[in-house]
């Protein structure tokens, strides 16, 4: 082999090793599945199509979050006028719930209906011009989690994605970037080349059909055939396109803040065209945001163009929904980031850029930040830039994107954590950059939100157990906040599949206080016990809590109720009795009552509890030299 074809395998060779090094590093990882939802039968089962299940599956008992993306929203701003787009009411648009799968019907192995556990809050609305989705709430683990690559979602077609949902049941180590950059809705294009001649600007284009203006960015209203998709207005938080002449820039999408409207546009003067070349910017959707209800990033509008260099509208930012015990940091190669940030628009030459996408929503369902110094936290919903024209004379830059916004359930965390919620930069007309198109609403950061209860379930901060001299085992746990909580049930199990009851706790309903809590199984087996914490909600909606497990090393001598809760009777088993036994039954208040036995069988008593008012009792049982309690539950 000669020196020159050894020297070059070689080379391709290291040149190989280095391109499938550069794309492992540089890969991304989606955890969830996406389907359309194109109706809601009687809110506990629903019909899809559109299903996204390349990366994950939907299962029974798994957590799917119902989100309305888009919604009839626009009431009757639909006339070609400078109204057209705005807000008619907000309806259902934006509202999100967690529910529970509990059947999943395929056809030819596609999903085609997903069954509930419990029924919708919301009305979710399935016509022309809404959008609704179930995503798939991926828990990552029911304990800790490491990243080991870059997380991002599926990008926003129209029908599903743009939503990134992980769960994490205690701790969360974040070692890589968690992205929606770009996945919300999405820019349009510019115009088709149309230029009437000379310099005058063209006439007021707010809605139309016609391909001469740049296409509207994408909002939270689905633009059909029967309405104008091109002209200088805005669609919701969709930029509007550049007006029909002459070179008008598009508008930046808006989320918490608006959008910026486009530049003006070129009729030969340094100042450009009248306003009416430009794309209106999206609007705000501040109002509407809260902890249960949030928004993807609005698509800048496209620019217009007669030279064929104009540019189209940015994609805004997606949707990131996280929920777990605590948020950590470590080990990192380059410093981790949580980000949903609209991108920027191209820029242009002669011809009207596109404006830029807004940023995204950010919710943080995390009661404990423990971020390393050496490995900061960044956290952005930022927008993007609008476009650039890179004439010399006065063309149009395009609108810069509002912010999106980030959502903490506690204050907001600051400790080795930049939390950045930044409008975009508008795009300049011309360069040298002495004008530029039009700047977002409000101030940078104004999207940072606090203290917000939402519709992620309760915040558990922890849940432990431990044996005392009776040997009973006394748990006791603590939450962050609660939403609609109206009881907690420790429950036992000796092989982590049957589940029995042990104690009731009532909780506090919705709360962003952190509260303490405490319940007692007076009567575990030997051996290694399992505890779950189980939150029910005032709809019946359940949450489970991660296992713990203990050893119990006890005495032969043992009681066991059951079942428990029970209604009209309950068994209670003893071992090793040797004897004569007594049983008495107390309520809270320590009154005593009788219950007749029905029937002894070996070590085994059926009591009738028929006569029982529903609550919880004691159970006291004396044989031989045990005294022995335990908690009976009655419906």
């Amino acid at each position: 082999m000669s020196y020159f074809r050894k020297n070059y395998l070689s080379k391709l060779l290291l040149l190989s090793l280095f391109v499938l090094f550069a794309n492992t590093s540089q890969a991304q990882v989606i955890y969830n599945a996406y389907a359309r939802v194109t109706s809601v039968t009687s809110s506990t089962l629903l019909a899809v199509s559109n299903v996204n299940e390349t990366n994950h599956t939907f299962a029974v008992g798994q957590q799917v979050i119902v989100m309305q993306m888009q919604d009839n929203v626009i009431g009757t701003n639909t006339t070609n006028a400078t109204t057209f787009g705005n807000l008619g009411a907000i309806a259902n648009a934006g509202n999100f719930e967690v529910r529970t799968v509990t059947v999943v019907n395929r056809s030819a192995g596609t999903p085609t209906t997903i069954g509930l556990s419990q029924a919708l809050s919301n009305t979710y609305n399935t016509g022309a011009n809404s959008r609704v989705q179930i995503i798939t709430f991926r828990l990552l683990n029911a304990a800790a989690f490491t990243t080991t690559a870059a997380i991002t979602g599926v990008a926003w077609n129209g029908n599903v994605g743009g939503v990134v949902a992980l769960n994490v049941g205690t701790d969360f180590t974040i070692s890589h970037s968690i992205t929606a950059n770009g996945l919300g809705f999405r820019g349009n294009a510019a115009s088709s080349n149309y230029y009437g001649g000379g310099t005058t600007c063209s006439t007021l284009t707010p809605a139309t059909s016609s391909t001469r203006c740049g296409v509207k960015g994408e909002g939270i209203y689905v633009v059909t055939t029967a309405t104008r998709t091109n002209g200088t207005a805005k669609v919701l938080n969709g930029g509007g396109g550049g007006g029909q002449d002459i070179n008008g820039g598009g508008g930046g999408g808006g989320n918490y803040t608006a959008g910026g409207i486009g530049g003006n546009g070129w009729n030969g003067s340094a100042g450009g065209c009248a306003p009416s070349a430009a794309g209106a910017g999206g609007i705000t959707l501040s109002v509407s945001i809260s902890g249960s209800r949030v928004f993807m990033g609005g698509g800048g509008g496209g620019g217009q163009q007669n030279d064929g260099v104009g540019s189209s509208g940015a994609n805004g930012g997606g949707i990131i929904l996280i929920k777990a015990g605590r948020i950590l940091t470590g080990g990192c190669a380059s410093n981790p980031t949580i980000t949903a940030r609209g991108n920027n628009a191209a820029n242009s030459s002669n011809d009207g850029a596109g404006g830029g996408g807004a940023g995204g929503s950010i919710v943080l369902s995390v009661p404990v930040f423990s971020v390393n110094a050496a490995c900061p936290l960044t956290v952005n919903s930022s927008g993007g830039n609008g476009g650039n024209s890179t004439s010399g004379s006065n063309h149009a830059g395009g609108g810069a994107g509002g912010q999106g916004v980030v959502v903490y359930s506690i204050p907001q965390p600051t400790t080795n954590i930049t939390t950045i919620t930044n409008n975009g930069v508008p795009g300049c007309n011309l360069s040298p950059c002495t004008a530029s198109a039009g700047v977002a609403g409000g101030t940078n950061s104004v999207g940072i939100v606090v203290n917000a209860i939402g519709v992620l379930p309760i915040e558990l901060i922890s849940f432990d157990a431990k044996n005392n001299e009776l040997n009973q085992v006394e748990l006791k746990w603590a939450t962050a906040s609660e939403k609609n909580t109206h009881y907690f049930l420790v429950e036992r199990s000796i092989d982590g599949i049957n589940w029995i009851t042990v104690d009731k706790v009532m909780a506090n309903g919705t709360t962003n206080i952190a509260h303490q809590y405490s319940g007692t199984d007076l009567n575990p087996p030997s051996g290694v016990v399992y505890y779950r914490l189980t939150s029910v909600d005032f709809d019946l909606s359940r949450q489970f809590s991660p296992l713990v497990a203990i050893e119990i090393k006890r005495e032969a001598a043992s009681v066991v109720i059951y079942p428990n809760p029970a209604k009209n009777q309950v068994t209670i088993a003893l071992s090793d009795i040797g004897g004569s036994f007594t049983i008495g039954l107390f309520d809270a208040l320590g009154r005593s009552f009788n219950t007749p036995v029905l029937e002894v069988l070996d070590s085994k008593l059926i009591l009738d509890i028929s006569s029982l008012k529903s609550g919880m009792y004691y159970v006291s049982i004396e044989f031989g030299k045990y005294r022995k309690g335990a908690r009976l539950i009655v419906e």
